[in-house]
């Protein structure tokens, strides 16, 4: 019996204590949605721009919310089309809590917005004291980025506790760009206007959570007129402060400076691509040398009897000496090749110097070999195909890291079958572009050479016959490269110009090339343009408006009718807005200056 006492005790006590702890917290919460006294205030335009912050922080320094925040750079993420998870998430969550709070402003629900407020803070403080140092492997009283960002959403806080404490404002007229009419606000509107889905997202959210009798499509039309209005509104208001005295031409300061200025504009961007590839090619372009020249030769289909690459060393500069006192010299009698190579740079030049060896043995089989060997020793003719591929440095903005290029010539051999001369079948001048295969320049290949094909043995004891071709040139090149020693080796040189590529700041313009620069910036540009200078005709009942004030305010008792819920009244006065619009007649009259 005093056992049970003592657990009667012991209950009541301890749902007493629970009470005087419940009981206060209820009452604050209650106190909080049902204020005796509102002293309504309206700070969701701090709110949203603390968000808008935060979501630019987090955007720009997401590496401080990753693991290895060296190798999370968003941009450059973003330009590699890779999308970090943890990235992905924090940007929606940001997004969706800005999208909740102005619910939560148009239902004017002061009790959502406390529960939206204690899970915010809750959550947020976990994630950034729990999770964030265990996933970033730092602190984070070492972590700037994510102090930064916690201070901002510190604002947030305290300007939501403000709006909680002193209630939802039972009227939200507009936008907090309309409340005066200058040029600052005129300028920041249109801003607001330009920015891409933020005029869609607002109109369509505030007509989801907003009382109203008018379907979507009459919602968004008063919408737009009332932005079109009070922009009207506030250019009449500028010609009113700075009025223009009547029948006074516009002064050649306004002409030249305004006027001088768009033409020069205009002219920019009609040339623009041309100037552009023009000086990223001669003014900034970087000198991009192969790095790899390989040359090959193949008779009738069968495996290349000759391939020979040449690298590093064997890859010879030219000096300016050489190239203008020597190179040029030789071509003047030539003004089709003088006009080509007044582009070229003696460091756009490379001179491959090739070994005459073949790098591989000839590995063929005995029934090709025999057929090979009826080839060359008919008097029928039979295709060759000479081949070349220049390799260049692709992160220098060369698109194509390999540039290749063939030839087939048809020949008739009827000298012994061991040695062949192939008639001008060396292609000693290469060009290697920036996109596309390299190609023999045709201005320089008036004498083209001839190459001498020579089938070499040798009888090794362990590995039996092995051979090999050699070839070599007929006549050396214009630019002495030999050393005396080295004279009369059989061996190949060859010529190759690169085309100077665009520095790699500026290749994702240049990428394009002057048509694409053309169709996707100038054209859409033109677009643009042409919107400001056309259609101006059908617009001027609209735009030519002498006193906007009566519209205005039929648009701000729209807006206030429905703020009060007396919708049947909103309906009437849309119908009189759309009425107005219909009438031209009733227009003018409405628009009249007021001592008309």
């Amino acid at each position: 019996m005093h056992c049970h006492e003592q657990m009667i005790k012991a209950k009541t006590f301890t749902i007493k204590r629970t009470m005087e702890v419940y009981l206060p917290i209820r009452q604050f919460f209650y106190n909080l949605v049902h204020p005796e006294y509102s002293a309504v205030t309206d700070v969701y335009v701090l709110m949203f721009l603390a968000d808008t912050v935060d979501f630019i922080i987090i955007v720009f320094g997401f590496s401080a919310f990753g693991k290895h925040s060296a190798g999370a750079d968003i941009t450059s993420s973003l330009s590699e089309d890779q999308v970090p998870g943890a990235f992905l998430v924090m940007v929606l969550i940001q997004f969706g809590t800005m999208v909740v709070d102005r619910a939560l402003y148009l239902k004017k629900t002061v009790l959502g917005k406390v529960i939206f407020q204690v899970i915010l803070v809750f959550g947020i403080h976990f994630w950034m004291f729990f999770i964030l140092p265990g996933l970033s492997d730092r602190r984070f009283n070492e972590n700037t980025v994510a102090k930064l960002w916690y201070c901002i959403k510190c604002i947030y806080f305290g300007l939501s506790a403000y709006q909680i404490r002193c209630g939802y404002p039972t009227r939200v007229l507009g936008n907090f760009l309309t409340k005066s009419y200058n040029y600052a606000n005129l300028f920041l509107f249109q801003g607001f206007r330009l920015i891409p889905f933020l005029t869609e997202l607002r109109a369509v959210m505030d007509w989801v959570w907003t009382d109203t009798s008018l379907s979507l499509s009459s919602w968004i039309c008063v919408e737009d007129i009332y932005a079109h209005i009070f922009i009207l509104k506030c250019w009449r208001e500028s010609e009113r402060r700075y009025p223009q005295p009547r029948g006074q031409a516009k002064k050649p300061v306004v002409k030249y400076g305004m006027g001088g200025m768009i033409v020069m504009l205009l002219i920019c961007i009609i040339w623009f691509p041309l100037l552009f590839m023009s000086l990223v090619k001669s003014v900034v372009g970087v000198v991009n040398k192969p790095l790899d020249v390989s040359f090959s030769i193949t008779l009738a289909g069968f495996q290349p009897i000759f391939t020979m690459s040449a690298q590093q060393n064997q890859l010879r500069e030219v000096s300016n000496h050489e190239f203008h006192n020597t190179f040029m010299r030789s071509y003047l009698s030539d003004p089709e090749a003088m006009q080509w190579l007044e582009s070229y740079m003696p460091e756009d030049l490379t001179i491959a110097e090739l070994e005459g060896s073949s790098n591989s043995l000839w590995t063929i089989s005995p029934p090709s070999r025999t057929n090979i060997m009826k080839m060359l020793s008919s008097k029928e003719q039979f295709p060759i195909t000479v081949a070349w591929s220049v390799q260049r440095n692709p992160t220098l903005g060369a698109k194509a890291e390999f540039s290749t290029g063939k030839k087939m010539l048809v020949t008739a051999c009827c000298n012994s079958s061991v040695a062949r001369v192939i008639k001008h079948g060396f292609q000693r001048y290469l060009r290697a572009p920036t996109d596309s295969e390299a190609k023999p320049i045709e201005q320089l290949s008036t004498e083209e050479v001839s190459i001498t094909l020579a089938l070499e043995r040798l009888h090794n004891d362990s590995e039996g016959v092995q051979e090999w071709w050699i070839v070599n040139q007929t006549s050396p090149g214009k630019i002495n490269v030999r050393s005396p020693k080295n004279l009369y080796n059989a061996g190949l040189e060859l010529y190759v110009f690169s085309d100077q590529v665009s520095p790699p700041s500026l290749g994702f313009l240049a990428g394009y090339g002057i048509m694409g620069l053309y169709a996707s910036v100038v054209l859409v540009i033109g677009k643009f343009v042409r919107e400001f200078f056309s259609g101006i005709s059908h617009t001027i009942m609209f735009e030519e408006l002498p006193n906007v004030d009566r519209i205005l305010k039929l648009c701000t008792d729209i807006f206030l009718v429905r703020e009060t819920g007396e919708l049947d009244l909103e309906e009437d006065m849309y119908a009189k807005l759309i009425f107005l619009y219909r009438s031209p007649e009733t227009m003018i009259k409405w628009t009249r200056e007021k001592t008309q």
